[in-house]
């Protein structure tokens, strides 16, 4: 399987925004990348932890890369306002590849700030509105040689939970972890979906393309258990400790999603039996996901839900 480096051209010059970088995909992704020369802006929700990611990114750095930190709490609107206005102004209003990679999973029912259900909230809504306010930054940086890109990270979960649009945010169901999880990533791929066809519809130099890591080892299992979670939910823990693939693995579908050769619309994975591990190629999407209805309805709510226009902004039917 190539390493991370084998997979990426070279990317000096190039501004790359990372969310979610202090552990896991998101640092292995922000190392990767800074080797190969771009300047990574790490987005991190805790500053001195931020600080020592950023430091182990640039103890790795032989060459043009970079890698700064911005404070951005996904499940907080507020700090999403916050970070994409400082992130557009440290990027000279040009950005080249978004990469929506932060997620949180499992754990007991918690709401946002914004009184979001944490899933959905950390993992959808807060990545939408970011990438909406960061829209203009892209579409700056892009051109029709070499557009820029959305990198929007799903799962392999996506297929345990359906979208109750009614009930976002479990108010009238009994709550279960996993199938919010599900929800929030099946949200992941209707957006970045959404994205695509209005983006082809305005002409815009931007793609969207969607990307899921299978099973590899990272902090999301364990973070979840830290704050608690089901006996169902601790269940993940066996798979996902004796079947995933190392990190520097697992981060090859959003490489090739950021700065590889893929399409917008694309849906990236390992391309391994059932999708688990192994190098990256096409990912299969579930028939919840190809809904263009439920797509275009969960922009509208995700709109209304974030008080963010969207960008583009045009009415796409399916």
């Amino acid at each position: 399987m190539p390493s991370p480096q084998e997979l990426l051209p070279d990317l000096t010059g190039r501004t790359i925004v990372v969310t979610g970088t202090t552990s896991g995909l998101g640092l292995a992704l922000s190392g990767a990348l800074a080797a190969a020369g771009a300047r990574i802006l790490m987005t991190v929700r805790d500053a001195e932890r931020g600080a020592a990611a950023v430091d182990q990114v640039r103890a790795g750095i032989d060459g043009t890369g970079s890698a700064e930190p911005v404070l951005l709490d996904l499940a907080d609107l507020s700090s999403v306002r916050a970070a994409a206005a400082e992130i557009r102004e440290r990027a000279g209003d040009r950005i080249d590849v978004l990469i929506n990679n932060a997620a949180v999973s499992l754990g007991p029912h918690s709401r946002t700030p914004d009184g979001f259900e944490l899933q959905i909230g950390t993992n959808h809504l807060g990545p939408a509105a970011l990438t909406w306010l960061l829209m203009p930054a892209l579409r700056a940086a892009g051109d029709r040689g070499r557009p820029a890109r959305v990198v929007t990270t799903s799962s392999l979960g996506h297929r345990t939970g359906g979208l109750d649009l009614a009930d976002l945010h479990w108010e009238r169901r009994r709550y279960s972890p996993t199938r919010a999880y599900g929800a929030s990533k099946l949200a992941n791929l209707l957006f970045a979906a959404e994205l695509d066809r209005r983006l082809r519809a305005a002409g815009d130099p931007v793609l969207s393309i969607a990307a899921h890591p299978g099973l590899t080892t990272s902090q999301l299992l364990a973070n979840a258990l830290a704050r608690g979670s089901t006996w169902r939910s601790r269940l993940l823990v066996l798979p996902d400790r004796y079947l995933s693939q190392p990190v520097a693995a697992g981060i090859a579908p959003q490489l090739v999603a950021a700065t590889g050769p893929a399409d917008g619309g694309d849906y990236l994975g390992p391309a391994g039996p059932f999708e688990i591990r192994g190098p990256a190629g096409p990912a299969r999407r579930s028939a919840a996901a190809r809904d263009r209805g439920l797509a275009n309805e969960l922009w509208r709510i995700t709109s209304a839900a974030t008080g963010v226009d969207p960008d583009p902004g045009p009415a796409i039917r399916a």
